[in-house]
């Protein structure tokens, strides 16, 4: 098999609870006049709109996909906001996405059902001067050809939509994307492609490596959420990408891999991104892309929940019509002065900080510390300790990790990218899977944690004891495989390690090897007398980042050893702001 063959399967029909009320194909034109709702739970609509259902539009290989556009009435020239992503055109009123909101504690009077799950809403954008296009992808419910995952065959297919659109009488010529997750991964692969009517991309958090992010993070087969992706979004005639069997065909980073990577040097539009720290599946992808785009006029906004919260926000999206009406529609309304980056500092105790301006991230006055590992008092301290020492644990024992302490004398925020730096050895195997955590404690030591979402009933209790995690944060995390320790040398810098992941390299028996593990980023307030915890253990610390999805378990065997000071002085790296 080559490199980059892809291997596919039959799709499956869309499922009842994936239906929504505009699911059913029905081409043709209606007005949904101003006060329409699409069934009770959902907010009417404020303006007349014109519902384009269901409209042909052929790709450059002759494939034939179908969008619903959603635009205002009048004969005044509009932008229009793209929505990309595999989910039905029609789902955003199904029993799944409902169910969705419903998880998290939104309500779904806050939508009006007619936009797609994890995109813009026609309601609110109709209403101000802009049209929304839904497309059933290829491959997807009535779309023809087969459906692929997050990769570059889906730039060039919105290149072809997006100048489709461009063309349309009703269009200005201008068009933006939108969207969160999916939908904020296809915008890296269509930017990239430089449709030359794409004017605005609003990337809302979202993986930017499908190898590093989604099927082999650290180097490992945790699959657990590309399965439910892949089985659980994908509905239609034809055949869909059965990325599983990939990953398991092509276990380094090769060629196949390398197709679904966007071309950060060539996305150039105007960008407004926005991340969190919280999302164990988005947050890695969703800096790394911001940091590699090549685009001179890119803002980054991290707040401090879900994205679907915050996507919704009311503040939030007239902050977005603002970046959107500069650029979709040049209005001089000053958004050029919007601070760059605007990051939040949590407080894990209902004290974040947020929208803090600066000009970069990390911010300026940010600096590299080293907290060095004590084998023997297990703690942290910012001088090598003198003498060596080892601390380890059998992987199949209870407690199969071990941690480390500091407590900060004054008052300190964390802000950016942690990495650590360990020596480690295997005992009676040879290959290691590591998991690290960074916590925060209080004064007493107690762990500080935070839900992420307004649900705070029992059941988000339950479902995030262990696992769910990007709905309950409890502090950076990052993984390696040892055997997969080799670094890429063009990629990596002194804040964020980046390994090649195109060979394995195991361990000989007594070998001590250097490894080097990125943590999700940070912003993190301490106050003085609080604590860090930093863990090292064989198994995934948080477990799942969604709940029903199956929890991968570490390759691990014999005991892990973790060697401390002297010359092999392994140390946590944290980016501390000094100011």
């Amino acid at each position: 098999m080559s490199n980059d063959q892809k291997v596919f399967v039959p799709s499956q029909s869309l499922p009842p609870a994936r239906t929504g009320v505009l699911t059913p194909f029905e081409p043709g034109n209606r007005t949904l006049e101003a006060g329409f709702r699409l069934a009770p739970p959902f907010r009417p609509l404020p303006v007349d709109v014109v519902f384009e259902k269901d409209v042909a539009v052929q790709l450059r290989d002759g494939v034939t996909i179908h969008v619903d556009v959603f635009r205002p009435v009048g004969t005044e020239p509009v932008p229009v906001i793209v929505a990309w992503s595999p989910y039905g055109k029609g789902q955003g009123s199904s029993a799944s996405v409902m169910g969705v909101f419903g998880m998290v504690g939104l309500t779904n009077g806050i939508v009006s059902g007619l936009e797609k799950f994890e995109g813009p809403d026609p309601a609110y954008w109709c209403a101000r001067g802009y049209a929304i296009c839904n497309p059933d992808i290829r491959g997807v419910v009535d779309s023809e050809g087969d459906s692929v995952l997050w990769d570059r065959q889906e730039g060039r297919d919105c290149f072809d939509l997006i100048e489709w659109l461009a063309q349309q009488q009703w269009c200005t010529g201008k068009v933006g994307m939108s969207g969160t997750s999916y939908l904020a991964v296809a915008q890296w692969f269509t930017a990239a492609e430089q449709p030359p009517h794409l004017a605005a991309i609003n990337p809302w958090e979202g993986v930017s490596d499908v190898y590093r992010d989604l099927v082999m993070r650290g180097g490992m087969p945790d699959t657990g959420f590309t399965r439910q992706l892949q089985e659980g979004s994908f509905f239609g005639k034809n055949r869909k990408e059965d990325v599983l069997a990939e990953a398991a065909l092509h276990p380094l980073a090769d060629g196949l891999w390398d197709r679904k990577i966007p071309d950060f040097d060539r996305i150039t539009v105007p960008a407004y991104v926005v991340a969190s720290y919280s999302n164990t599946l988005h947050t890695a992808g969703t800096f790394r892309a911001w940091r590699r785009m090549a685009s001179p006029e890119k803002w980054l906004r991290i707040h401090n929940t879900q994205e679907w919260p915050d996507y919704y926000d009311e503040a939030n999206v007239e902050d977005l019509r603002r970046f959107f009406d500069r650029y979709l529609k040049d209005l001089d309304n000053g958004w050029e002065h919007t601070p760059r980056v605007r990051y939040s500092v949590l407080d894990l105790q209902g004290g974040d900080q947020v929208n803090i301006p600066a000009d970069t991230f990390p911010p300026a006055e940010v600096t590299s510390a080293k907290y060095y590992l004590d084998g023997r008092t297990r703690t942290m301290t910012t001088t090598v300790p003198t003498g060596e020492a080892t601390v380890s644990y059998p992987v199949a024992a209870n407690p199969d990790a071990v941690s480390f302490l500091a407590r900060f004398d004054e008052d300190t925020v964390l802000v950016g990218y942690p990495k650590a730096h360990l020596w480690v050895e295997a005992r009676d195997a040879d290959d290691m899977d590591l998991f690290v955590l960074v916590q925060k404690l209080d004064a007493h030591g107690t762990p500080l944690q935070a839900f992420t979402v307004p649900n705070r009933t029992a059941v988000v209790h339950d479902l995030t004891d262990h696992g769910a995690s990007i709905l309950r944060y409890k502090g950076s995390d990052g993984r390696l495989r040892v055997s997969a320790r080799h670094l890429d040398e063009k990629l990596s810098t002194e804040e964020v390690p980046a390994h090649s992941f195109d060979r394995v390299e195991l361990l000989a028996p007594g070998e001590i090897v250097d490894v080097e593990i990125d943590l999700l980023p940070i912003g993190l307030s301490f106050r003085a007398g609080e604590q860090l915890r930093f863990v090292v253990s064989s198994r995934n610390l948080l477990g799942t980042l969604m709940p029903a999805i199956q929890e991968y378990a570490g390759a691990n065997s014999g005991e892990h050893v973790i060697h401390t000071g002297g010359e092999h002085a392994s140390y946590l790296q944290l980016p501390v702001q000094t100011r």
